[in-house]
């Protein structure tokens, strides 16, 4: 049992490293030359099929975007799919796979807000944390939690600092359709299948319509109904449109957090000294 117990303090510290990887490979793919490029959106066609007992197999849009080849700095067109449907005239990203040369259709999302590289290193000293506690290294231990909690809190604050310049203004979005995505099967050991609930939006932004599917999500059907208005934060400079806002509470529970840390290492300093 004690094996045990020492082996579950370093799950937390695992699955945030494996989720900071997996946003630094993002992040990094993203940022690859030529790997992303702007589009508009030319038509949208909803594609809907169905068995012979009229259950629905396939519900898709079918988007025919227009970018410029980086290459031959030619007009190309392509079709791609989308679970959401995207207005005529409205302005998308698309990224193209290293070693493909077909692009894929990049949703609009806010920046997380805690960098990629920040998320993987607070994982690793999760796992330092872990196996100096199981060691009974107790100065390197509460060194390990002090850097966490101090790196999480300056995140905290150099996020809301970050919105907060943007000068964000308040868009009016209202909820046109809840898009449904099925996370698991019902089994023999799980009771019934599990979907998550993301709100799709209709919006007014650079005098054009935009349509997107929100990050924010919820595992109630109820949580989002069609026709309401929700508030999406418009970025004057670059154009993007962001769900999140600098948010005074961010900011409090940052400080209170780096200031924890900052605490529990000027301790062990004074332990050790």
């Amino acid at each position: 049992m004690e094996n045990f117990s020492q082996l579950f303090l370093y799950i937390p510290g695992i699955i945030i490293f494996l989720v900071g990887s997996g946003r630094v490979r993002e992040y990094l793919r993203l940022r690859r030359p030529g790997a992303k490029r702007g589009a508009q959106v030319q038509r949208c066609n909803h594609v809907q099929k169905k068995d012979k007992n009229g259950r629905i197999t396939y519900d898709y849009y079918d988007v025919t975007v227009e970018y410029t080849d980086p290459a031959t700095h030619h007009k190309e067109r392509r079709a791609v799919k989308s679970p959401v449907e995207y207005a005529p005239g409205q302005s998308v990203s698309l990224y193209v796979e290293k070693g493909s040369s077909e692009p894929v259709l990049a949703e609009s999302r806010d920046e997380s807000m805690f960098n990629p590289w920040v998320t993987m290193a607070g994982g690793a000293l999760l796992i330092l944390l872990a196996l100096f506690e199981n060691q009974g290294k107790e100065v390197p231990a509460m060194s390990c939690l002090a850097l966490v909690l101090a790196g999480a809190g300056i995140a905290m604050v150099w996020n809301y600092i970050k919105l907060k310049k943007l000068g964000l203004q308040e868009v009016d979005a209202e909820i046109t359709d809840v898009f449904k995505r099925q996370i698991s099967k019902e089994t023999k050991i799980l009771r019934g299948s599990k979907f998550t609930y993301y709100p799709i939006v209709r919006f007014n932004a650079g005098g054009k319509e935009n349509i997107r599917r929100c990050a924010v999500n919820s595992s109630r059907e109820d949580s989002f109904k069609i026709g309401e208005k929700m508030k999406l934060y418009l970025d004057p400079a670059s154009g993007n449109v962001l769900e999140k806002h600098a948010s005074p509470v961010v900011l409090i529970t940052g400080i209170l957090i780096a200031v924890s840390g900052i605490l529990a290492g000027a301790s062990i300093l004074s332990v050790v000294l």
